[in-house]
């Protein structure tokens, strides 16, 4: 039975990927959703990219591996791959992260997470304001995010991994929905054209986590295109 390791996104519950393991199960494979490190208020440890690369390292097998990667999970993904293309033999990319941006509204948001520390001091006695201000730029996962994650989160959304797609040689599928507002449908098309020979996906109607809102065409996308020769 082949194994599909699963990087979940910014999160602290694995819930949403609970009915499209199911159907990833019922279909004859054996889905290993992976607890990403750092991602919890127990810990108080600062992680790096490059740090994930080497906790994937230590944790995936040394033979060939299928590794899908949601979100932030995908950033993480895209980086390991393109260091180790002979450790992978499928790729499968949602809703990826890993683009930066040019666009006022996101640069606004990225620049937040530098400028908040000093912002966040000048709101500190106001926590209303506060709340409002997060919302109005739409870093919410920032303000509810222990001090350490929001370091590994500055640490993270600073880098473009533009560069790096054109370093996968892994057989890659990329599923997106059309109507995600976190990573833009556009950033699926960058990668599309980044990594060589990869397959896209445009889901209708979908949003940022396809594999909790359509888990049934999810599956059935990823495990068809695992069980490809």
């Amino acid at each position: 039975m082949k194994k599909i390791y699963i990087i979940h996104g910014w999160t602290y519950t694995k819930d949403a990927w609970k009915n499209c393991v199911e159907k990833i199960t019922a279909a004859g494979f054996e889905p290993v959703l992976l607890s990403v490190p750092g991602l919890s208020e127990a810990s108080e440890e600062v992680w790096t990219l490059e740090k994930y690369v080497n906790w994937l390292k230590m944790t995936l097998p040394k033979e060939e591996s299928i590794l899908v990667g949601h979100s932030n999970g995908g950033r993480i993904a895209i980086a390991y791959a393109s260091e180790n293309p002979q450790n992978l033999s499928k790729l499968i990319l949602i809703d990826s992260a890993g683009i930066v941006h040019t666009e006022f509204s996101i640069q606004l948001k990225r620049s937040v997470f530098g400028f908040v520390a000093k912002a966040g001091k000048i709101f500190a006695g106001v926590p209303f304001i506060r709340k409002i201000f997060y919302k109005i730029i739409g870093a919410n996962d920032y303000e509810r995010a222990p001090k350490n994650m929001r370091e590994t989160m500055k640490n993270l959304i600073s880098i473009d991994l533009s560069v790096a797609l054109q370093k996968i040689h892994t057989p890659t599928l990329i599923i997106w929905g059309d109507q995600d507002k976190a990573t833009p449908v556009s950033d699926a098309y960058v990668m599309k054209e980044g990594i060589t020979g990869s397959e896209l996906v445009i889901l209708p109607g979908a949003g940022h986590s396809p594999h909790k809102t359509h888990p049934e065409i999810v599956a059935q996308k990823i495990t068809a295109f695992v069980g490809q020769n």
